[in-house]
């Protein structure tokens, strides 16, 4: 009898919980997106569904695709000032807004997976310094917006050896592109619907894109001859954010469902980006591109080279603008080492 009555309680729970979200008043907010849908904006899409459908459509977040209603160099200003409730953004993109957050920028972080990228952000999103970051944008970070690392897809003779890069030209932004600088390669920046284009064309030699849909996407494959497979020379740092006052007007109810999106965005990215391996990687091989894989050693070299100079630079210029750089980098590789594996 106890059983039956417990059943019955936690039934009555659970319906009670529902009728509440589904009675409480229509709102609607909106998030100011870039690009297009796509594998990067899974998380958003399925937020936008979970809390629609959870809250019997009386809750809908309207993802604005293609900068609609504020370029994406501007969400962060569009956020505090409310024009819209949700935004996302790249640190890389505005670095003296957010000089906190591009620590997540920095070449050849030990992060190798998706899994462990999330387990990651959502450690050190938690930190004071990253909080009242978001704040003075009269903000709150909502989630990240996973990408694969990056690898490069490139022409000519494959760069098997540091030494192989000396002088290559490569397309490669903020921390990646750095990093290839320190060891020898020419970085420029190119913006991705011309990529395609300019390494046919030799513009450069080889480009990095997230791996392997952003390349597939762009069908950087067709014009090129060799790829990195587990060079993981960065990745950049994008999230979504939403404004703290339009946060806190909404029905308990309405905050639980954006918490309860997150653990659902996060594996949906994963998957999806995961299918997109299973879909253009088999295809990199079928139509000829050399793999590169590089031993232990030589990856090494590349974070010895290439990755610890960055970070000594950036935690100097951000420690000089008042931003505790080496804390923040310590508890980046404190946590990736403690997810290891994930």
């Amino acid at each position: 009898m106890k059983e039956s009555i417990g059943g019955v309680s936690v039934a009555l729970a659970i319906s009670a919980l529902a009728a509440s979200a589904m009675a409480a008043e229509t709102i609607e907010w909106n998030l100011s997106a870039w690009g297009n849908p796509r594998a990067a904006t899974v998380c958003v899409d399925v937020l936008s569904q979970y809390v629609e459908e959870k809250s019997g459509g009386n809750f809908t977040i309207k993802v604005h695709y293609g900068e609609t209603i504020s370029p994406a160099k501007e969400n962060l200003d569009g956020l505090k000032i409310g024009a819209f409730e949700m935004g996302n953004i790249c640190s890389g993109y505005h670095p003296g807004k957010n000089l906190a957050m591009t620590v997540l920028d920095l070449p050849f972080l030990p992060i190798t997976s998706l899994e462990q990228q999330a387990k990651v952000s959502e450690a050190f999103y938690q930190l004071a310094p990253v909080k009242e970051e978001a704040a003075r944008w009269s903000a709150e970070i909502t989630f990240r917006n996973l990408l694969p690392q990056s690898e490069f897809l490139g022409r000519g003779k494959p760069p098997t050896t540091l030494e192989g890069w000396k002088g290559m030209r490569v397309r490669a932004l903020g921390g990646t592109g750095q990093a290839m600088e320190k060891i020898g390669a020419i970085p420029t920046s190119v913006p991705a619907p011309e990529v395609y284009t300019g390494i046919e064309r030799g513009m450069f030699d080889a480009v990095a894109f997230p791996f392997s849909y952003a390349h597939g996407s762009y069908r950087v494959h067709e014009v090129t001859d060799w790829y990195t497979f587990n060079m993981a020379p960065g990745t950049n740092h994008c999230l979504t954010l939403h404004n703290v006052a339009a946060f806190e007007a909404l029905p308990a109810e309405y905050r639980q469902l954006i918490e309860e999106a997150k653990a659902i965005s996060y594996e949906k990215s994963i998957e999806a980006f995961k299918e997109a391996d299973e879909k253009w990687i088999p295809l990199f091989d079928q139509t000829g591109l050399e793999r590169i894989v590089y031993p232990d050693e030589i990856l090494q070299s590349f974070r010895e080279t290439a990755a610890q100079p960055v970070w000594e630079e950036w935690v100097r210029d951000v420690t000089a603008k008042g931003i505790p750089g080496q804390e923040l980098l310590d508890f980046v590789l404190a946590e990736a080492k403690k997810t290891a594996g994930s």
